[in-house]
């Protein structure tokens, strides 16, 4: 007897019906309890869920999944360590974030719930698509691991590290502070890699994405295509837009910090926003110059 024909499924699709669901319950979760961090404790979960969408289509379709397989491993590790980091903040025991709040005090309810749903909810969990798309690419050009994948890997994974290193020096710092009674200057962690960038972390956990978006123009590229289409393709506007918001984020985030302790203005003058750099020296080192 001849077996049904098995029609497979689009894991592009699939990805879509998952982040069409997970919009749902942010929105929803955030009206029922007053909070909107929602999209931030789903941040580090969903992106591996997607990227494995594709990695096991691939398996599953018999293509050459080697590359999937490694974007997936390295998306999974990126996740556990942006969940572990913010769990040991508090980040899944209803702690809102502390931007949301002051927002929140600057516009009306109504201009908020619109902010909440067109930005929090929507924009962002588009964003957490869009970032993860290299991998639709190595699924729709499925070709062998080849040296390039090894280096964005290699450079994945120094970025990862740099990230866990930043937090862990910001987190040191602010369990110092809190034991100093909430009081020690300068007020913000300002050495170990955070001597050389204001948002190690921040510049890391972009760096990440735009190599994986490396990894998929040389799935792109290995599979015959050239620049345009190949090295560079439609899927680099999620780490585009990821930089961008990062940007946004930090500038207003600094805003807070520069307000709240005097020394934050000097800092900004003489270190590197996100891009680690040797620092520029201080006025009092300029004026003994």
């Amino acid at each position: 007897m001849q077996q049904p024909y098995a029609v497979p499924v689009d894991p592009l699709l699939l990805v879509l019906i998952v982040f069409g669901a997970v919009c749902a319950f942010c929105w929803i979760a955030s009206l029922i309890t007053k909070d909107t961090s929602w999209v931030d404790r789903i941040w580090s979960v969903v992106p591996v869920v997607y990227v494995w969408i594709f990695a096991i289509s691939a398996l599953v379709d018999g293509k050459d999944a080697g590359r999937l397989l490694l974007m997936a491993v390295l998306v999974t590790l990126w996740g556990a360590r942006l969940t572990f980091n913010f769990a040991r903040k508090g980040g899944y025991t209803g702690m809102e974030d502390y931007r949301w709040a002051i927002l929140r005090g600057r516009m009306t309810p109504w201009q908020f719930q619109v902010f909440n749903l067109l930005f929090i909810v929507l924009y962002q969990n588009a964003l957490l698509v869009l970032i993860t798309l290299p991998a639709f690419v190595a699924w729709q050009h499925p070709a062998p691991l080849n040296g390039w994948d090894v280096l964005f890997a290699v450079l994945f994974l120094v970025f990862l590290v740099g990230e866990f290193v930043a937090d862990q020096q910001q987190w040191n710092f602010h369990r110092a502070k809190r034991a100093a009674g909430g009081d020690l200057a300068p007020g913000f962690v300002s050495t170990g890699l955070f001597r050389f960038s204001r948002h190690p972390n921040f510049f890391s956990e972009q760096a990440q994405w735009w190599a994986l978006y490396l990894m998929g123009a040389t799935a792109a590229v290995a599979s015959g295509l050239g620049f345009w289409g190949g090295a560079l393709n439609w899927t680099v506007v999620g780490a585009a837009l990821l930089s961008i918001l990062f940007i946004g984020s930090t500038v207003f985030t600094e805003s807070i910090s520069a307000a709240k302790y005097p020394a934050y203005r000097e800092y900004q003058r003489t270190t590197s926003m996100l891009v680690p750099w040797p620092p520029r020296r201080g006025r009092e080192e300029e004026a003994r110059a």
